[in-house]
């Protein structure tokens, strides 16, 4: 691997040595739910509303058979809450009838379900199966932009299919991870905090910012 990257990780690791899913949830099926209802919003506001949700259709059938008004009801608190409550609808009318309630566990049945792109589909891999997936979020991405372990141009998929050439394929897991915890509690988005960070030597953001300042 080479040493920018290792340093990178490594780095990482020690800052946050128990990063994991921050989500709230009890089965596979609400982990996949509870994912849905993070694009674009805070796992803090999906921790909000889970519990009622859940509580409320505490299995795929009865959220499946749920009056659409009572799902959007459940969950209005958080962004894009009307889209979210047709997507998890559907999906758990999907598992229902495609997969007597059970959530599959490899990434072309997942990305077959409703509100399950290609990102939902690598978080449920790695946290709910185990499988080596390294899902790539805004936190992800800005991180790996922002050190340059990806190439400057490279998309969301690219920074993806870049960031599993580099990394061992037993870290993918704990490297989403790690750099998700980086970017959401330090390097974030409009004021990362530079000046503390212990990868100053190797990040071109920081290397920017000195040189626009300096001029």
């Amino acid at each position: 691997m080479q040493s920018k990257l290792r340093l990178a990780l490594d780095t990482m690791y020690a800052m946050y040595p128990d990063a994991c899913c921050e989500l709230d949830f009890k089965t596979n099926e609400q982990l996949a739910i509870a994912v849905i209802l993070s694009a674009q919003t805070t796992d803090i506001s999906v921790n909000k509303v889970t519990p009622n949700l859940f509580q409320t259709f505490p299995t795929m059938h009865a959220l499946a058979e749920a009056q659409l008004e009572q799902v959007e009801e459940t969950i209005k608190t958080i962004g894009l809450y009307r889209n979210k409550a047709k997507h998890i609808k559907q999906f758990a009318k999907q598992l229902v009838e495609d997969h007597d309630g059970i959530l599959p566990s490899n990434e072309h049945e997942l990305t077959a379900l409703a509100g399950v792109g290609r990102k939902t589909a690598n978080v449920i891999m790695g946290v709910a199966f185990q499988q080596p997936a390294l899902a790539v979020d805004t936190h992800v991405f800005r991180v790996a932009h922002r050190l340059a372990l990806v190439t400057q141009k490279a998309n969301v998929l690219q920074t993806e299919l870049q960031l599993k050439r580099k990394i061992p394929k037993q870290e993918w897991i704990d490297a989403h991870h790690a750099m998700l915890f980086f970017g959401r509690y330090h390097c974030l988005a409009r004021q990362p905090k530079c000046k503390e960070c212990s990868l100053q030597s190797v990040c071109n953001y920081y290397k920017q910012q000195k040189t626009t300042q300096s001029d």
